[in-house]
């Protein structure tokens, strides 16, 4: 699968079967990860993978949606940061996981697996749960594993609403 079908591929899965990812495949996925580009190469994303059912049915309860009961797998995506600003003025670290968040969702993808970004949740519980260091920060929560669903129609704005050449 290249990049573009599994861009076109890739949607928010809830449910998921009852089935381990391989081991191999988790490799591959956070070795997309590693290869992401960060501000200044700082690469501050970290990851705590949870696949203990006790653990994930904690973490469901800390983010109050039920459908995280059921991923075998759910990544507590971080950063472990300075908090350095860019030029721009925005801090690199959520741009910087959350590309590499993508990654991730895109090699899962092209395995056949599918993910779910989490944005809902209790930073201090999902910590707690984890044992993440206090001065860690959970940007995401996501979810991995084999489908169980069909995606829904993505509804997309059109390329000329959001693309503007030369100015705006």
């Amino acid at each position: 699968m290249d990049v573009f079908q599994a861009i076109q591929k890739r949607y928010s899965v809830r449910k998921y079967q009852k089935r381990d990812v391989e081991d191999a495949k988790l490799t591959k996925i956070f070795e997309a990860a590693r290869l992401a580009p960060s501000a200044k190469n700082l690469q501050e994303w970290r990851f705590v993978v949870a696949r203990d059912k006790e653990v994930i049915e904690r973490l469901a309860e800390a983010a109050q949606q039920n459908f995280i009961r059921n991923a075998p797998i759910v990544i507590a995506c971080c950063a472990e940061t300075d908090g350095y600003i860019m030029s721009c003025g925005l801090e690199s670290y959520p741009i910087d996981v959350a590309i590499a968040i993508d990654h991730i969702a895109l090699a899962a993808t092209a395995q056949n697996l599918g993910t779910c970004w989490i944005g809902k949740f209790d930073p201090d519980k999902v910590k707690e749960i984890l044992k993440i260091p206090t001065d860690i920060i959970i940007v995401e929560l996501l979810l991995l594993g084999y489908p169980a669903d069909s995606p829904r129609p993505k509804k997309r704005l059109s390329l000329e609403t959001i693309v503007k050449y030369d100015s705006w």
